[in-house]
């Protein structure tokens, strides 16, 4: 990402203070309207762009305007470093304001992004450029994280999808003189967190019983199996509900397994990939699970 410093981010902070409470630690931004946001961001020196092709890390990037963009991946985040410096499209990164990078989407662009491992979804106005690590798809800002749930893990698996209506408006409005668009000057809502109903759920040990019935195998640890002796767990759980979860996002790196340890009264849930002949083989798997952000991976035998 290229962020660089500039000695007018304090008049611009304060000019974008008024309108929307940008330097508040406590509050997503939020807008009364369209023509509102875009007098703040213009207000900081930010602008709208998409970008010719360049090259970060060895791997090009071409940007353009796609507004049937949708893709899964990893998320990671970024905060204090980059705090109250420019962003690729001029605007002030503002760690407390829902915002995101993103390697070829327009700037400013509006995007939903679903955490897919606790369904949590936020809105977020992509205004920055990364991020460049393998298999990361989006950078949220600190209070994204923080909202979506895995500011403390640090990366997680997500669905990042173009909104596109409100994306064309907030370009319109940015190339216009007025600040508005025509279709609507409606502000959107940064940072609302919307999630899976959790209501009327049933007792833990009945959902335990009834995932067990379902397709994911359950294998004891008294259960030879199929082939070879090593494993990749990838976690360990006490809620069987968890560890399926877990089970179905690792469907794409082999024949994925839940045994259960009787070490406590209600069980240890333990995902597994393999078996595989030879540890040499149970860690290209891992490593394989490492680039794509899980960080609880080990190798065992038996």
């Amino acid at each position: 990402m290229v962020r660089l410093y500039n000695k007018k981010i304090i008049l611009s902070c304060v000019t974008a203070l008024i309108l929307t409470g940008c330097s508040s630690p406590k509050q997503p931004v939020q807008y009364k309207s369209l023509a509102q946001e875009v007098s703040a961001i213009k207000a900081e020196g930010g602008f709208y762009k998409v970008g010719s092709t360049y090259t970060a890390l060895g791997q090009r990037y071409t940007p353009k305007e796609d507004y049937n963009y949708s893709e899964t991946g990893m998320a990671s985040w970024y905060g204090s470093d980059f705090h109250n410096k420019r962003t690729a499209n001029g605007e002030v990164y503002n760690m407390y304001a829902v915002t995101a990078a993103h390697r070829t989407l327009p700037l400013p662009s509006i995007v939903r992004v679903t955490n897919l491992e606790n369904g949590k979804s936020i809105i977020a106005r992509v205004n920055d450029r990364g991020p460049y690590v393998k298999n990361r798809i989006i950078d949220l800002s600190q209070k994204g994280a923080e909202l979506l749930g895995y500011k403390t893990k640090g990366v997680t698996k997500v669905k990042v999808e173009i909104m596109a209506k409100e994306s064309r408006a907030l370009k319109e409005a940015m190339i216009a003189s007025n600040n508005k668009a025509k279709a609507t000057d409606a502000a959107v809502k940064y940072g609302e967190v919307k999630a899976v109903a959790q209501n009327n759920e049933p007792a833990q040990e009945k959902v335990n019983l009834a995932l067990r019935e379902q397709e994911i195998p359950l294998q004891t640890q008294n259960k030879p199996a199929d082939e070879g002796t090593y494993f990749v767990q990838v976690g360990a759980f006490s809620d069987y509900q968890k560890a399926k979860q877990t089970a179905d996002s690792m469907q794409r790196f082999g024949k994925v397994t839940i045994h259960e340890a009787y070490l406590s009264k209600d069980g240890i849930y333990r995902v597994r990939i393999g078996a595989y002949h030879s540890r040499d083989e149970a860690l290209q798997i891992l490593d394989r699970v490492l680039d794509y952000g899980h960080a609880d991976v080990t190798i065992v035998e038996g």
